[in-house]
């Protein structure tokens, strides 16, 4: 996956913006004409290699409207289509100047090269290559949370750290890694090096989302030690937010902390523990107590939630979805039962019966948007995160059968690709199973976090 030559532009062009580094992306290339630039948009959507290593190329000039435009076009072609073919031989090449984006862009820029980085590592799928796009991407992700606030930049940061610890992060300290940013943002005074200005309820409810997003990932916590108490009372005071986004990001958050941890199980474990310390044992009790009086806490204000007549928050539309939310909540918690929902995709239904299912197909299917039916159709990897087996779909006239290189990359059983697939799959099945256990390790109230 080398980087070509012929794009081995010095990154330094980067370092002198003009005036128009944050115009609109609905400017054309500076080097097309408006009818190029709509033939450019419209072959995109097809997804043609032609256009997007043109698209790359341009992710080079110095004019910042250039840039932004040539995202626009990845963008959309990695929604619109699954671009293997591409990422076989140009994930790398692509990933570089989106890196530098991050580091030089606008505001603009920068959540569009997010959303580029996101999109090629849900295309690239769990192995090395996905690997590679998370250990490259952190610092500059990490760095672009710590200097701004505009909301949008800083939603389109959280939600790609996201996605590719979701694809790439296999080690659970590297999504104990990207949590632990993550949760910076959610509590400020967690952690060190955290910038200073007030989060946004846009912002706070992305960061929220995304740390729920990858605890359903998480396999083994201990939800009764101190780490796992503060964050269950942090969210539990975020219930009371005039925000209406934000009380309902805390209350999924809440209810997949209570559904991974079977709270009450693992704490009758710690309660009725023959530890032979005195000291330990009495805590244990202490903090069993402390926990049931923290959910005791949360069932009466989601109770209250699932009723509110109005006046906090938004609109109409956003409190149906917020009494609808904490109605299953409440659900959830006196009685165990789960939502169960169901997604349309072609003549299939894509169902989820855990919190974590729903919490990660939402998260998804808004960060994939108008794509989103067609990554479930294709995308090998949503299938093995869902379970899903979509009808045999027939190739379509406009589309370019498979290689014989990317069949041996993606449908080979000894691959590199398929084994790290399996490899997901297992974890994700031995996540469903484990659910039970009561036992974690990922401390995402860690107060360095």
């Amino acid at each position: 996956m080398g980087k070509r030559s012929s794009r081995g532009k010095n990154a330094s062009m980067f370092d002198s913006e003009d005036d128009d580094s944050a115009s609109s992306s609905s400017l054309a290339m500076s080097d097309l004409t408006v009818s190029e630039n709509e033939d450019l948009d419209s072959k995109a959507q097809g997804g043609g290699t032609k256009v997007l290593d043109e698209s790359v190329d341009a992710l080079y000039e110095k004019r910042g409207s250039t840039r932004e435009n040539a995202l626009s076009v990845i963008v959309e072609a990695f929604t619109n289509k699954l671009q293997y073919q591409f990422v076989e031989k140009n994930c790398v090449t692509l990933l570089h100047p989106c890196i530098n984006s991050i580091k030089k862009g606008s505001s603009k820029e920068i959540s569009l090269a997010s959303h580029a980085i996101g999109l090629l590592a849900l295309t690239v799928g769990c192995g090395d290559s996905a690997a590679e796009i998370l250990e490259e991407s952190i610092p500059c992700l990490s760095q672009a949370l710590k200097s701004g606030s505009e909301s949008t930049k800083m939603s389109s940061v959280l939600d790609c750290l996201a996605i590719i610890t979701f694809v790439g992060g296999d080690d659970p300290e590297l999504t104990e890694r990207s949590m632990q940013i993550m949760w910076q943002i959610i509590h400020p005074k967690s952690g060190p090096n955290v910038s200073a200005s007030k989060t946004t309820p846009a912002v706070l409810t992305a960061a929220i989302s995304a740390w729920s997003f990858l605890l359903t990932t998480v396999k083994e916590c201990n939800l009764n030690s101190k780490n796992w108490q503060d964050s269950i009372s942090y969210f539990s005071s975020l219930l009371d937010k005039d925000d209406r986004s934000v009380r309902i990001a805390a209350g999924e958050a809440l209810a997949l902390i209570f559904e991974i941890g079977q709270i009450d199980k693992s704490s009758g474990e710690d309660r009725g523990s023959s530890d032979s310390s005195v000291h330990e044992g009495n805590n244990s009790g202490e903090r069993y107590a402390y926990v049931q009086g923290l959910r005791g806490k949360i069932l009466s204000q989601v109770r209250n939630l699932s009723v509110e007549a109005g006046g906090k928050g938004s609109t109409k539309k956003h409190l149906g979805s917020q009494r609808n939310l904490f109605r299953d909540i409440v659900e959830f918690l006196e009685d165990g039962y789960c939502p169960e929902t169901s997604v349309k995709i072609g003549g299939d239904l894509v169902n989820t019966s855990t919190w974590s299912q729903l919490i990660q197909l939402n998260f998804l299917k808004r960060f994939l948007g108008d794509g989103f039916p067609k990554h479930m159709q294709e995308n090998e990897l949503l299938h093995d995160v869902f379970e899903f087996t979509p009808k045999k779909r027939q190739v379509s006239a406009n589309e370019q059968p498979l290689t014989s290189g990317q069949k041996r990359m993606f449908k080979s059983p000894n691959s590199v690709y398929n084994k790290a697939r399996t490899q997901f799959l297992n974890k994700q099945r031995q996540l469903s199973q484990d659910r039970n256990a009561g036992h974690f390790t990922v401390g995402g109230g860690s107060e360095e976090a």
